[in-house]
């Protein structure tokens, strides 16, 4: 019963409070009771019995009223109740439902809380009904979304919201968005077609561009990301971070005002502030045993077809010519080119 609320098992508690009962059972109506224990009562309206689908009269088999399967129990009567359970049936089964006719022949009293809404007691059985029921919930999601904060939704059945995510208000979410687990979307975002974000967070006034997957990470305010990026294992975006299209970001660090726009992957790195990183750029960060870490300090430009060999360091205000192989540290206001790259003179 994944649509159930806690408010209704709040409100089926205080029932069994207030009714002083022994035993409360959680009841609904339904169109088609088809598959459920039906609620069976006497001729003054009292509880009598929970009947079995499959032992139930041609005419029980008409009551609408069934048992959701959700109860409220004194322990000690319910355990009292259980020693006396017999398999009294065509399937030789032991059936709990029999406990609250148990009670009520030892004078206890059982009460019926009647719920109003049968789809949110609705059971799964079937990869349909979960389908079914899947499709309900989102909708509710996206509907508690546009009214309660704002948000627009460019089509509504082609969206996908975990109920667990948080979004901001004035976010535009485009179609085929899914956004999964427990991600928190800031005020203001934009999120473009085909984007998965999932167990991430990001800040105010994001755009995701289309077809970009964000995964376990964090996205500071004002950022750009995609088309066609992706995020992974712990990467983190400061604020004012641009990356571009095609570039591959795993558990590394860009600091604020950073951009890499094209065709790049930046892995086990820690990038500063206001760094450029050219197209084709790659953080080699693997010697075949090892990972191993790139840092890229301050206002730096990483010329086009740089490749960074880990572990290295590129000092501050320094630049690689394009297609160069970075294999030793850099000092800082540096230009280095080649392969393997050199230092070809100082800039300051």
């Amino acid at each position: 019963m994944p649509a159930i609320r806690t408010a209704t098992l709040q409100k089926l508690i205080e029932h069994h409070r207030d009714a002083g009962a022994t035993c409360s059972i959680l009841s609904v109506e339904m169109q088609n009771p088809t598959g459920y224990g039906r609620i069976a009562r006497n001729d003054d309206g009292s509880f009598a019995r929970i009947v079995e689908q499959r032992d139930a009269t041609p005419e029980q088999r008409q009551i609408r009223e069934i048992n959701s399967g959700i109860y409220c129990f004194d322990v000690r009567e319910l355990f009292q109740a259980l020693r006396l359970v017999q398999p009294a049936n065509d399937q030789g089964e032991y059936y709990l439902t029999d406990v609250a006719e148990i009670m009520l022949s030892r004078g206890r009293k059982v009460s019926v809380y009647v719920h109003d809404d049968s789809r949110e007691v609705a059971g799964i059985n079937t990869r349909a009904e979960l389908a079914e029921v899947e499709n309900r919930l989102r909708r509710d999601t996206i509907r508690g979304l546009m009214m309660d904060t704002g948000v627009t939704f460019i089509d509504p059945s082609h969206a996908y919201i975990s109920h667990e995510a948080q979004l901001g208000s004035d976010c535009i979410i485009y179609p085929d968005v899914s956004i999964e687990g427990q991600s928190v979307i800031g005020d203001g975002c934009v999120i473009r077609a085909g984007v998965r974000i999932t167990n991430s967070r990001l800040g105010n006034n994001v755009t995701v561009k289309d077809h970009s997957i964000i995964v376990d990470s964090e996205i500071g305010s004002n950022c750009s990301v995609g088309p066609f990026a992706h995020l992974r294992m712990n990467a983190t975006l400061e604020d004012k971070v641009a990356v571009g299209n095609f570039v591959e970001v795993k558990k590394s660090r860009l600091k604020r005002g950073t951009k890499a726009m094209h065709l790049t992957y930046l892995g086990d790195a820690t990038i500063g502030e206001r760094t450029n990183i050219g197209a084709g750029t790659v953080t080699c960060n693997y010697d075949g045993t090892h990972k191993h870490q790139t840092i890229i300090e301050d206002d730096v430009k990483i010329g086009s077809d740089t490749m960074l060999v880990a572990p290295v360091t590129v000092g501050a205000r320094s630049m690689t010519g394009a297609g160069s192989v970075v294999t030793k540290d850099v000092p800082p206001d540096s230009l280095v080119a080649g392969v393997p790259a050199e230092v070809k003179k100082k800039l300051r």
